[in-house]
Parts: C-alpha cells; structure tokens; sequence
C-alpha cells in the first residue's frame, strides 16, 4: 500500500486510548478532532494509522488507562447482531467488562455498538452517515460518561443500493456490510465513509479489505464526539 498522508493536526495535547480499534475509523476522527491517539486491539492491524499495540484491550486500560485522558472501546458486536440468530456462535459480551475497566481507572469514556445492543448500554446518542453529510446510512449507538449532543438525524429518503452494488445517481447511498465483494465496491465503500487509508490496491488483499471496512466507523462520527469532549473541558477550565 502507498505511503498515507495524514492530514494536520490541531493539537491540544490530549491522548486517546481507542481499544478494540480494528483499523482505525474512530481513530482517525479522533485525530481530526486534535487528539493524539495510540490505538490496542488483540489481532494484528496492519493498516492503523497511528500507534498500535496488539494486545488485550480490557488488560491495557487496567494497566494504562492513567495514562490518558479520554478512552474509548468498540467491544466486538457480534454477539449483539441479529445474524448471531442465525449462526448460533457463542461470543462474549465485552461491554460491562469495558465499562468497568474505563471507570475502575477513573477515565472519562466512549463505549460504542450496534443498535441491537442498546440494552446493554448505558443512556447511548445514536450517530449516523447522514447526519454528517455521508452517503452512508450506519447507525452506531455511543455511551459516554458524561452527555454528548448530536446533530439533527436527516430522514432516510435518498435511495439506497443493495449490499455489493456500487451507488448511482438514483441510488446514491451505499449498504456496508460483510460479503463477497469486489475491490471495486471495496473502494467505494471506504471513499462513502471517508476512509482512503484501508482502499485496496490492485492486487492487494480483498478480504481483509471487506473485513476492514465493513467493521469500520466512520471517522466523522468520532471527530463529533472529540470536538464535544474538547467543548466540555474548555467549559470545565473557565
């Protein structure tokens, strides 16, 4: 893959612990919010656009959590999603043990999941494509430790493409979901989410291309919810 280049940074001298990071969708938007950002998940990702150290995430925030000033996990949502109803697989429910985690080292946190784990979490904001401009409709619900503002969610009337077609003209948004796809709709997928870090090159790897789009958030979501952090402490400073 070519060399990436990163855009500026505003920085602001605070650190990000992004945990179960996969490949760095949240992150980025961390970065774009002014962050420094180290990010931990337990399987290699060889795309991450910043620190990354390949571990347990829960372990790493007991252990160095101290060292940062605001945390965030995506605890794996298999467990959580309606296909689990369909394959019967056992996976383990992450996010209780996050929490506990985040607040047994006292930091402020972002605990991020499916719709379909609203139950679990506590008090969540629901993000969406839309609602920063993306052509993709991707709702993730966020619970953090102190209340984040959204944006007004605009209705679902723009047309969407079936999961693995590309998006036209009559059907600009996109379906971003696991399957057999090509680098093409690959491709697409990451510039609907603004992700251009992970698009697959020409005889690069296509399946850990889908994997790590499909998996991904966008990074506008987490660039809102940084600039709403950064707001809350400059209140709590004055």
């Amino acid at each position: 893959m070519s060399a990436r280049v990163l855009p500026m940074r505003k920085p602001n001298g605070l650190r990000v612990l992004d945990t179960f990071c996969c490949s760095g969708g949240m992150a980025m938007g961390y970065h774009l919010a002014g962050f420094d950002v180290v990010g931990v998940d337990i399987a290699p990702q060889p795309h991450y656009p910043f620190t990354f150290i390949q571990g347990d995430a829960i372990e790493y925030i007991r252990a160095h959590g101290h060292e940062y000033d605001l945390g965030h996990g995506s605890p794996p949502c298999q467990k959580y999603t309606p296909l689990n109803a369909y394959n019967h697989k056992t996976y383990p429910d992450l996010i209780a043990p996050t929490r506990e985690a985040l607040q047994a080292v006292g930091l402020p946190y972002v605990i991020e999941n499916v719709e379909a784990a609203a139950t679990e979490l506590k008090n969540p904001a629901l993000l969406c494509g839309p609602m920063f401009g993306l052509n993709v409709y991707r709702h993730r619900l966020f619970e953090t430790s102190w209340h984040l503002p959204v944006p007004t969610h605009p209705k679902h009337v723009a047309r969407c493409t079936r999961n693995g077609y590309l998006p036209t003209p009559q059907k600009p948004f996109m379906s971003v979901h696991g399957g057999r796809h090509s680098r093409a709709w690959q491709n697409a997928a990451c510039d609907a989410m603004e992700m251009p870090w992970i698009k697959v090159p020409a005889g690069g790897d296509i399946p850990l291309g889908i994997r790590e789009v499909c998996e991904a958030i966008p990074p506008a979501y987490a660039q809102w919810i940084g600039d709403q952090f950064l707001t809350l402490e400059r209140t709590a400073a004055a």
